[in-house]
Parts: structure tokens; C-alpha cells; sequence
């Protein structure tokens, strides 16, 4: 039997050590459970040190590849590792981690998530697990049913039904969409395919023009903003923040000035909605987060998507105008079997009104980063709508779902939702991976689905249920 390549792959702004300590973990399940296998046991966290680990590898010597998405990372090198061994089966392991109420120290189904929807892009088959180290140790049959070839999935498209009336409503709810225009500050990340768009696509949903600027243009605004109008902000904050004194205060204002500068644009430009490259430059080039004045806009009824994700600004912008309240774009970070629910998460962005009464507003610095302003809270219990015009297979369709947010302790520093799923937790995962979705997707509370499906089906749009 051949050796399955094993590549551990790690981002360094993530707990390092505890990754570390989970990749090891991991090696020690895979030789116990009799897998036997080659590559390096150390993290790779560059493009340069995965490509070294393909490159001393003959594929025709290996049977499978395997990915151990120990942290977050970009698809772009599982894309390349694909594409490398395109005969081989190929997997991906990634790992839960606590919630225990501190930094996201993994994000590790985040990756996975990522990972499947550039590989289902491309037509390639995936095997995955998420689990534990500890949990396949216990149970090597995971491990070796994991690198068992496995067929492509082909996700489970449904025609979209209205009705008479919800078709009228659905109508104006089309209407509404289209006088909005987009505004996309920056491009999406490398590696982040699940956040490409084109115009066509928005035109063809529906939305308005999406209106392109630089990052600089928005820093640049930011730093001619009015420093008394950027001071009354900060002093606005004061009364909603917990904690605002705390944090760095020339970075908060560097913050604040951000959202001075967001509305400035969405005044100047007719704005309904914004796709913000939100990392590395607004740390790196401009020295601080944009996650709290994100939410304040989505707040005040401008919704943002993170990393330019455009279709996810025009999902979350159209699930805000059938519910008549602020949405949310969120992250899919952990499906835990044993509880029966999720967390949805992002660093700091949720708008205020969602917040859980019993959970206060604190002032936070992004967790890897370490820069402010993010808000920070647990969201409301109640019922919520989770959608996202997704490009999975053959064409667009519209992801449909529900679901219970449900009080409990804060999962991870940032805003957050422990979410029970319509139709049980596998059946949201599976479909969230083995359908290939994105790694956004919106929310809004109440019950919407069948005004969204009405529009699903105005447009001509499939619908594919993500809680079903």
C-alpha cells in the first residue's frame, strides 16, 4: 500500500503553540490508527514551504493526500496541492476547539469550508472529517474512512415556490435591491474564491452597480476627517462600549474616522451596502480594525461584508429589506454533534440591536491584530433566517435556512451566536461542505424564508436548504 502525503497547514497569526500541539496530536492519531505516511510533521505556514513539500514529493508514490487544516489559511494552496496530485484522493481533517469564551484560536471549520468551496469550483471530489485528535484515536475507522475515495457531492437543488401574493412582495422586494449600489473598498483576499463576483451576476439578482474604490481612498478620507466630528463619536461610544477608555486611544480614533469615512462615501456615491477588504492593510497600512465601524453601519441600515465579499454585501442587503431590520454577515466557525448546534461568528461586526439584552457591549481589540474597535457580544435569543445567493455548481442558486439562537456564554471574544439548525446539526454541515458553500452567509431575525424563496423564484433561482 502506498503512503498517504500528509501536509499540515497553519497560519501564524493564529495560537501557534496550541496548533503545534493539535498537529501532533493528530500525527499520533494517524500512526496509531496504521496510516502510514509522508511529508513534514512541522506547520506550514507560507506558500513557499507547502510548495517545497510538493515538490519533494513523486506523486505516482503516494495513494491520497491529506490536509491537516490546523488553523485558518486561504484556499490557494489547497488549490495548489489539488492540482498537483490531481489523480490522488484528497481529504482535509480539521479541528474543533473549545468555546471557551477567548480568542478564535484556531478557525479551523472556517478553513475547511473555504477549502471545500475551491475545490467543489473546480469539479475535485473531498473527503473531510472534523473532529478531534483525541475523538480518532478512539476511533481509527474515522481516519481510515476519511482516505477512502469518495464521489464528487452533488447538491440537492429544488425548484423555488411562490405564491400570488408573496410573488407582489417579492416583487417590491426586487424593486428595493435594485436602487442600491454597491460599494466594493479593495479586492477580496488571495485564496478567498467564495468572495469573486461580476457584475452580471449582481445585475442579473437584481442589485445595483457595484462601485469600485481603493483602499487608499477610504484611508484617505479616514485621516481628512474632521477630528471634532470624529472626537463626538467617540464620545457617542462611550455611552454604548463597556471598556472604551482601555483600548488604544489613537488607534480608536483612527477607527472611528474609518466610519466617518464610510458614511461619507455612502453619502457621496449613493451607497446601500459595502464589500470591505477588511484585512491585512487596515492593520498593517492604516494601524487599526474596521470590524466595530462595520457594524455600525450595518446598525444605522448600510450592511458590510467582510474580505470584498460582494455577493455576501448584496445577500445580507437583500435579507435586510425583507425583514425590514439590520443583518448580518457571519462565519460558519464550529458545528458541534454532541450539543446539536453551531456558533456563528465575526471578530466584532454585528450591529448593537442584535445583541443578547443580558450580554453588555464591551470594547475589543481584534484577537489576532490586536487593534480596536470591535464590539463584543453574545447575540439575542430568537428566531432567525439564514441565507446567501451562492455560486455553487452549475449556477446561482439561493442557500435557505433556519434556525434558534440560543442563550449561552459568549463562544469566542468578538460577536457571536450559538445557533440550533432546522433539521438537525449533520444535515447543516454536510450540506454547508459536501454542497461546497461559501463561507459567508447572512442572517436577519424572524421568519423569512418564503418571501426570500418568492424572490428565489422571481429570479429564477433554485433553492438549496441548508437546514433540511
Amino acid at each position: 500500500m502506498k503512503p498517504v502525503l500528509v501536509l499540515p497547514l497553519g497560519r501564524p497569526t493564529f495560537d501557534v503553540p496550541y496548533a503545534e500541539e493539535m498537529a501532533a496530536s493528530a500525527f499520533k492519531a494517524l500512526d496509531g490508527a496504521g496510516v502510514k505516511s509522508i511529508g513534514p510533521r512541522a506547520l506550514l505556514f507560507d506558500a513557499d514551504a507547502a510548495r517545497a513539500a510538493i515538490g519533494a514529493v513523486d506523486a505516482n508514490t503516494i495513494s491520497a493526500v491529506l490536509l491537516l487544516q490546523v488553523t485558518f489559511t486561504d484556499a490557494s494552496m489547497t488549490v495548489e496541492i489539488a492540482k498537483a496530485f490531481p489523480a490522488q484522493q484528497m481529504a482535509i481533517w480539521a479541528f474543533p476547539e473549545p468555546r471557551a469564551g477567548g480568542r478564535l484560536r484556531l478557525n479551523s471549520f472556517c478553513g475547511l469550508n473555504l477549502a471545500s468551496h475551491a475545490l467543489g469550483r473546480t469539479g475535485r471530489s473531498l473527503g473531510w472529517l472534523y473532529a478531534a485528535p483525541d475523538a480518532a484515536q478512539q476511533k481509527p475507522e474515522l481516519l481510515q474512512a476519511l482516505l477512502r475515495s469518495k464521489a464528487a457531492a452533488t447538491p440537492a437543488f429544488r425548484v423555488a415556490k411562490s405564491s400570488a401574493e408573496l410573488a407582489k412582495k417579492a416583487d417590491v422586494l426586487a424593486a428595493s435591491t435594485g436602487l442600491e449600489a454597491i460599494g466594493l473598498l479593495g479586492e477580496h483576499p488571495g485564496g478567498f474564491d467564495t468572495c469573486r463576483y461580476d457584475q452580471a451576476t449582481i445585475t442579473r439578482l437584481g442589485g445595483g452597480e457595484v462601485k469600485a474604490f481603493p483602499l487608499a481612498e477610504l484611508f484617505s478620507r479616514a485621516r481628512a476627517a474632521d477630528a471634532p466630528e470624529v472626537k463626538a463619536r467617540i464620545d457617542a461610544a462611550r455611552s454604548v462600549y463597556a471598556g472604551l477608555d482601555g483600548v488604544d486611544q489613537g488607534q480608536l480614533e483612527k477607527s472611528l474616522a474609518l466610519h466617518v469615512a464610510m458614511e461619507g462615501m455612502k453619502e457621496d456615491h449613493q451607497l446601500g451596502s459595502f464589500a470591505v477588504r477588511c484585512w491585512p492593510e487596515t492593520f498593517t497600512e492604516y494601524g487599526c480594525a474596521i470590524c466595530g465601524p462595520m457594524g455600525m453601519m450595518g446598525e444605522s441600515g448600510t450592511p458590510c461584508a467582510c474580505e470584498a465579499d460582494v455577493l455576501g454585501a448584496f445577500s445580507t442587503l437583500l435579507m435586510q429589506k425583507a425583514a425590514g431590520e439590520p443583518a448580518w454577515l457571519v462565519d460558519i466557525i464550529d458545528m458541534d454533534e454532541r450539543t446539536g448546534d453551531g456558533v456563528f461568528w465575526h471578530c466584532g461586526s454585528a450591529p448593537i440591536s442584535m445583541r443578547d439584552p443580558n450580554s453588555p457591549v464591551e470594547a475589543q481589540i481584534h484577537s489576532n491584530r490586536k487593534m480596536p474597535l470591535l464590539g463584543q457580544f453574545t447575540l439575542k435569543p430568537g428566531r432567525i433566517t439564514i441565507a446567501r445567493v451562492t455560486q455553487t455548481g452549475d449556477g446561482l442558486a439561493l442557500v435557505l435556512g433556519g434556525g434558534e439562537v440560543i442563550r449561552a456564554p459568549m463562544s469566542f471574544t468578538g460577536t457571536s451566536a450559538v445557533v440550533r439548525f432546522d433539521g438537525g446539526i449533520a444535515a447543516a454541515r454536510n450540506c454547508l461542505i459536501d454542497a461546497a458553500l461559501e463561507h459567508h452567509v447572512a442572517i436577519v431575525y424572524g421568519e423569512h424564508q418564503p418571501l426570500l424563496e418568492a424572490w428565489a423564484a422571481a429570479k429564477g433561482l433554485p433553492i438549496l436548504d441548508l437546514t433540511k
